[in-house]
């Protein structure tokens, strides 16, 4: 691609978008690449501390399932409390607990801490997601998810390489450089990202009409969490049981290193071209297509017996990757209200959490069971199940208008509420508020002389002003 033509592709992708998701994302790179506990916990408590690799995998697992019991807790927390407090407690959590990581020594304390860890350190999700939500256009939102997990990788790659060279240093100097940079997430959040959690009209008090019983009654929402988990149970077996497989064929750590180095460097060269490709495409289609990647991809692994065939596979589902983070997410957004993102982001965080416990136990016994070989048939056979499932499920998908962002500063164009701006007034019933128009429909706008008409445009129907009795109506149509 010419450099010209890349720049441009560039410019494209990343401009349009408002400057608090670019403080956000900024938040996401720099807590990325600040990350150590999750990349060396197991070479920490087997090469420094010296125990056994069972006892490192309980403590993994233990820190997974803190990242379970914070997903939904999280998500309430969103809704209620708000995105910025959220954000603020999680992090601040985060950055104490594994600075306190860093200086057990006793089995059990490291244990109950890597909990803490896993804790505090999911919570940020749900909050960030309902953000960027919150603050980016529902046309950009693909494009905003698909930065902020390419800001996620390219922290991650950078830290694992520093990370590498502290380890040999000090591990508990990993463990202060990554607290250290979440307390710096903590003050950027804190400094230059306003709250924008919409608010209701009612009384200026927050909806919370959003229940978790209401959210598990969303059947078709709940289908998409299942087949997350489905989908992140096949992508876990990167880490998981793609070395294990390898490592009993013969190849060395170095070898597996070589091959799972290009998921990280094709999203960081990747991500913003496919970005641009998939942006405007039928979500359906994404979801299919990057499923059936993702279980095919996988699935060539039993027939690859050379380290340049794993890398090829490799980046068959690092492409099924990449198409179907930023698709998803947005996918998620698109089937929750405005005022219940926070849970149903933390359900859908949930999903990969769950994943994150799940794959380990079915790949082990798998692998043990019937051999590496099964292991990769089956991730085929789940991918084309995930496959199916987004096909049938995703048909007569609601249409999303634009009519739904809450951009910091302005008034939240979701029907009925209204941006929560510290220090400006909430719009209140009878008193003036911005005109929405949704596109495609039709606004009406009463003409009442020496007063402010107050416009709405509600999802679905077309949004009218009752005409005052004895005064002349003007008819307003809203721009298609």
């Amino acid at each position: 691609m010419p450099l010209a033509t890349l720049r441009r592709a560039t410019r494209e992708t990343v401009s349009g978008l408002p400057r608090e998701f670019w403080w956000l994302w900024t938040s996401t790179l720099v807590n990325r690449l600040g990350a150590f506990v999750a990349t060396f916990m197991a070479l920490y408590l087997t090469l420094d501390r010296g125990y056994s690799a069972s006892y490192a995998g309980l403590v993994a697992s233990l820190h997974g399932l803190g990242g379970v019991v914070s997903s939904l807790g999280a998500g309430v927390m969103t809704d209620r409390l708000g995105r910025r407090p959220t954000l603020l407690v999680a992090q601040a959590s985060t950055a104490a607990s594994v600075a306190l990581l860093g200086f057990m020594h006793h089995p059990v304390a490291i244990a109950a801490v890597a909990f803490l860890v896993g804790m505090a350190s999911n919570a940020s999700r749900p909050a960030v997601q309902a953000m960027m939500a919150d603050i980016v256009r529902p046309e950009d939102r693909v494009r905003a998810f698909s930065l902020n997990y390419w800001a996620i990788n390219l922290g991650f790659a950078v830290s694992s390489m520093g990370a590498g060279f502290i380890a040999e240093f000090s591990y508990l100097a990993g463990f202060l450089v990554e607290a250290g940079m979440t307390a710096v997430c903590a003050v950027v959040v804190f400094l230059k990202l306003p709250e924008s959690r919409p608010v209701a009209q009612h009384a200026g008090k927050v909806s919370d009409d959003v229940r978790l019983a209401a959210v598990l009654r969303d059947g078709r929402f709940m289908s998409v969490v299942g087949l997350s988990f489905l989908v992140a149970v096949i992508f876990q077996q990167g880490s998981i049981g793609l070395p294990v497989a390898m490592g009993a064929a013969g190849f060395t750590p170095a070898d597996y290193g070589l091959a799972i180095a290009l998921n990280g460097v094709l999203i960081v060269a990747l991500q913003i071209p496919v970005t641009r490709f998939i942006q405007h495409r039928d979500p359906k289609r994404l979801l299919v297509v990057s499923s059936l990647l993702a279980g095919y991809g996988f699935g060539l692994t039993a027939f690859a017996g050379s380290v340049g065939l794993f890398a090829l596979t490799v980046c068959v589902w690092t492409l099924g990757e990449m198409i179907n983070a930023p698709t998803q997410t947005g996918l998620v957004v698109r089937l929750s209200p405005a005022h219940g993102r926070g849970r149903y982001q933390g359900m859908y965080t949930l999903s990969w959490s769950l994943a994150a416990l799940v794959a380990p136990l079915m790949s082990g016994f798998v692998i043990d069971r019937y051999g590496a070989a099964w292991l990769w048939g089956l991730c085929a056979v789940v991918g084309t199940v995930a496959a199916a499932g987004y096909a049938a499920l995703m048909r007569h998908l609601p249409e999303e208008t634009a009519a739904e962002t809450a951009v910091p500063g302005e008034v939240a164009a979701v029907p009925g509420e209204v941006a929560a701006v510290p220090g400006e007034a909430v719009a209140v019933p009878g008193e003036a508020v911005a005109e929405i128009a949704v596109p495609g429909e039709t606004a009406v706008k009463t003409a009442v002389p020496g007063e402010a008409a107050a416009e709405t445009a509600a999802l679905g129907e077309t949004a009218a002003e009752t005409a005052v009795p004895e005064k002349p109506a003007a008819a307003e149509a809203a721009p298609a």
